[in-house]
C-alpha cells in the first residue's frame, strides 16, 4: 500500500512537473515575469517559483538574464549573489549534456572533430576558467558557451568559477532592469545601456585575444610542417 502510494505520488509530482513545463512553454518570458510579480509580497514563495524557474529555463531556451531580472523585482539589489548561483545553475544541464555527448560526438564527423579539437586547443592556450569567463562577457548565447565548454572538456571547477564571474556582469544588468517598476509593468527586458553591452564585449574579446592567436598560430604552424 504504501509503495503503491509512494508511486502515485510520484506520479503525480511527474504530471504537475510536466504541466507547469507546458505552461512555460506556451509562455512567453515577459508574460513569466507579470506572474512573477503576482508572489512579490511572499518572499519564500516567490524564491520556490524562481528555482523552478531556473530548472526549466535550459529546456526552454529563455534568456538566463530574465532570472537576474527577476531576482531584482523581488530582491533588489541585496540579490545579486542569488542571481550569480541561479544563473550558474542554470549553466549546469547544457554543460552536462554537451560533456557527456562530447564521446558520442567525437569520430561522428572529421567536422565535429576538427571543431572539439580547436575548442580544446582554446580552452588550453587561455585557461578553463578565463575562456568560459570571456565567452560569458560576449554577446552570446548562454546555453551555446555551456555546451562549448563541455564540448571543449572544461572541467567542472573552471566551468562554474568562469560561469560565476562571466555572468556577474550580466546578472548586476538584470538586476538593474527587475528593480524598476515601470520597466517591469512594460514588459521591457531589453532596456539596458549599449555602452555597457560593447564595454563587455570588448573585455572579453581582449580576454581570448592572446589564446586565440596563438592557438590559430599553432594551427598554422602544425598544417605547414
Amino acid at each position: 500500500m504504501n509503495r503503491r502510494f509512494a508511486l502515485s505520488g510520484y506520479a503525480a509530482a511527474g504530471v504537475a512537473f510536466a504541466g507547469g513545463l507546458a505552461v512555460a512553454w506556451v509562455a512567453s518570458p515577459e508574460a513569466a515575469i507579470g506572474r512573477l510579480a503576482l508572489l512579490a509580497d511572499e518572499p519564500v514563495w516567490f524564491g520556490v517559483a524562481l528555482l523552478a524557474l531556473t530548472a526549466v529555463r535550459p529546456f526552454l531556451a529563455w534568456p538566463t538574464t530574465l532570472l537576474a531580472v527577476a531576482v531584482g523585482f523581488g530582491y533588489g539589489w541585496v540579490g545579486v549573489p542569488l542571481g550569480v548561483v541561479l544563473l550558474v545553475a542554470t549553466a549546469i544541464v547544457p554543460y552536462q549534456l554537451a560533456r557527456a555527448g562530447r564521446v558520442r560526438v567525437r569520430g561522428a564527423s572529421r567536422a565535429a572533430d576538427r571543431l572539439c579539437d580547436a575548442g580544446e586547443r582554446l580552452a588550453t592556450a587561455a585557461g578553463g576558467a578565463r575562456a568560459v569567463t570571456a565567452s560569458r562577457l560576449l554577446p552570446l548565447p548562454s546555453d551555446a558557451v555551456s555546451v562549448g565548454a563541455g564540448a571543449a572538456g572544461i572541467g567542472p571547477r573552471p566551468f562554474l568559477l568562469g560561469t560565476a564571474a562571466g555572468e556577474l556582469p550580466w546578472v548586476i544588468v538584470g538586476v538593474a532592469v527587475g528593480v524598476s517598476l515601470d520597466r517591469l509593468a512594460a514588459g521591457d527586458l531589453a532596456a539596458v545601456d549599449p555602452t555597457v553591452l560593447v564595454a563587455m564585449a570588448g573585455t572579453g574579446a581582449l580576454l581570448l585575444a592572446g589564446p586565440l592567436y596563438r592557438t590559430l598560430a599553432g594551427e598554422e604552424s602544425a598544417s605547414t610542417a
